[in-house]
């Protein structure tokens, strides 16, 4: 517009100066090498304002030219995105329907043109793997990775995921280590991690990261306990296996007060001690434990399954202990105490006492083990009851014939009768 008003400005003022310069001595020339040109200043005007409007007339066609093909690339750019973002929405929503196939190829094909094209290839490597292509699942991730670099966070942990699912588990525990050294804290990273070393056997990485698992609050109290009761056992089973007694005791000297202190992982102990039949130093572990725990602490059942198992020379200090305890045991306890004194009494050939034990161990039925009923009579007889351990072995096969009546009788039931 203000070009517009300059030029008929310019021009207005070439009409109206014209005719009152053009009655005056002088005239414009403009001589080159070959030509002369002479003019008035009027025209000299004129042609200057015509050639001011093509310049602008020229410039104002190429400026819509360009405009018109922005539009038309806008128009193309803004279409491609538009169906890639409705072919992204399709393709998750038939990922979840289990069309693997058909997710794959709708969340890929436009991929580049979408939103996020990261996260549309990482999805299509996921449907891809579902359906058993690791090709095109490690093409679609090597995609990724141009466009989001070699650090990308997410990218690497749609990588080391999918290494998991294709049970490449060197390759996932490379990855995983890698993930954790970038974002040792990333809840994502830290699942992964777990079960990477879970399924990999890797219980020393595993117990290094515990703390941080527990920290970020990945699973309940009773799950994180029992995650870190199998990674004490799988370290347990790791050094015994590899390194024999003497290397799970060094070990053992080697940990913190604190994970000494722990029960439970003690009693680990003193199982895999006694499979590698050293029975006089899982003699004194439990000692240790009876004596640290406190007279009013129950006694964990593990423990006591432990104690039936021990065979050191002399029990005498551990009889001690344990029949103290199953003095002040509760109804919850007692049965569980009173058997491992029993078998205590029963390695020291005190049949006497283990036949009063073992009376008290009968008495809670709901409690009983699968061959209490048959060491009981044993005692019984041993102790020269005859008749109570008599009755305790026809209590015992009367009991088993129970059992086994129970799938025939639930048969029984739906056999059909004549008639029916």
């Amino acid at each position: 517009m203000f070009r517009v008003l300059f030029l008929m400005i310019a021009l207005l003022a070439g009409l109206v100066a014209g005719p009152y310069l053009s009655g005056q001595q002088g005239y414009v020339r403009i001589e080159t090498a070959n030509n002369i040109i002479e003019m008035s200043i009027t025209t000299l005007v004129i042609f200057f304002v015509i050639a001011l409007a093509i310049i602008y007339g020229l410039e104002w066609i190429i400026t819509r030219f360009l405009r018109l093909s922005r539009g038309s690339y806008n128009w193309f750019s803004r279409r491609k995105r538009v169906r890639a973002q409705k072919q992204t929405l399709e393709g998750l929503v038939k990922m979840n329907e289990g069309d693997y196939a058909k997710a794959e190829k709708l969340i890929g094909k436009n991929a580049k043109h979408s939103a996020e094209p990261v996260l549309n290839l990482i999805k299509a490597a996921e449907a891809a793997q579902q359906r058993g292509d690791e090709f095109s699942a490690n093409r679609y991730l090597i995609e990724a990775t141009e466009l989001a670099g070699s650090d990308n966070l997410l990218v690497e942990i749609a990588r080391t995921r999918i290494l998991l699912q294709q049970n490449k588990l060197p390759a996932a525990r490379s990855s995983v280590d890698s993930l954790l050294e970038m974002s040792n804290r990333n809840k994502e990273v830290l699942k992964l991690a777990v079960d990477i070393y879970l399924r990999s056997k890797a219980y020393q990485a595993l117990d290094e990261i515990l703390d941080s698992v527990e920290n970020g609050g990945l699973f309940s109290t009773e799950e994180f306990q029992e995650l870190r009761t199998q990674t004490e056992n799988g370290l347990l089973d790791e050094k015994m296996n590899e390194e024999g007694v003497d290397g799970l005791l060094a070990w053992w000297d080697n940990l913190p007060r604190r994970r000494r202190n722990n029960v439970d992982l003690k009693v680990g102990l003193i199982q895999r001690l006694i499979d590698c039949n050293d029975h006089e130093s899982a003699a004194e572990f439990t000692l240790e434990i009876l004596k640290k725990i406190g007279d009013n602490t129950p006694i964990s059942k593990a423990l006591c399954t432990q104690i039936t198992r021990l065979q050191p020379e002399d029990n005498s200090k551990l009889i001690k202990l344990v029949a103290k305890r199953a003095k002040r045991a509760g109804d919850v306890e007692k049965c569980c105490i009173n058997r491992a004194l029993g078998y205590l009494y029963v390695r020291n050939n005190e049949f006497s006492q283990a036949a009063e034990v073992f009376k008290k161990v009968i008495a809670c039925p709901n409690q009983l083990e699968s061959n209490d009923l048959m060491m009981a009579s044993y005692v019984f007889e041993q102790s020269g009851d005859k008749v109570l351990a008599e009755q305790v072995r026809q209590d015992s096969l009367k009991s088993v014939m129970a059992i086994d009546n129970i799938p025939l009788e639930k048969n029984e039931e739906n056999i059909p009768k004549n008639g029916d």
